[in-house]
């Protein structure tokens, strides 16, 4: 795993009328400090990778559709730097995912109906000076193949 990413396996509390989960904790080992909550829905196929920030980190989760997310680690002073790994998650594999700044991130929707994720980010979005570097999905220093691959 790049170094600095972490995973929360999420503990869904299940009744009759459903069920209850936590999502982020502000007594919990993942955000330095809470910036903004955000809310997006891609389409079955629709790629959006990759992107990066300089002064954010993301925790991001998945709670309807599926996803398969890519990260690249650019930290020049990180154990991990060059390396790539992917996280299979969604409403198949509900967990949440932290992303430090310096790691390029991006995801593929998987399956045939939309994905919806919901991010926290530890900083709000600036329209004027966003942190927000934007690198190709198919960016050749990257080198990752997005297509699905029969087993």
């Amino acid at each position: 795993m790049i170094e600095g990413v972490k995973v929360k396996k999420l503990l869904k509390h299940c009744d009759d009328r459903g069920f209850f989960a936590e999502l982020v904790r502000d007594d919990e080992d993942l955000l330095e400090r809470f910036g903004q909550a955000s809310w997006s829905m891609s389409y079955p196929g629709v790629i959006k990778a990759f992107h990066y920030h300089e002064e954010q980190d993301d925790v991001w989760f998945f709670p309807a559709g599926n996803a398969q997310v890519v990260l690249h680690d650019l930290r020049k002073d990180s154990n991990t730097v060059g390396e790539t790994d992917v996280i299979y998650m969604g409403e198949d594999n509900p967990i949440v995912l932290l992303i430090p700044k310096g790691v390029a991130h991006g995801y593929r929707v998987l399956g045939q109906k939309p994905a919806t994720i919901i991010y926290f980010t530890t900083k709000s979005y600036n329209s004027k000076n966003p942190d927000e570097k934007r690198i190709p999905y198919d960016d050749p220093t990257i080198g990752f193949n997005w297509e699905t691959k029969n087993r």
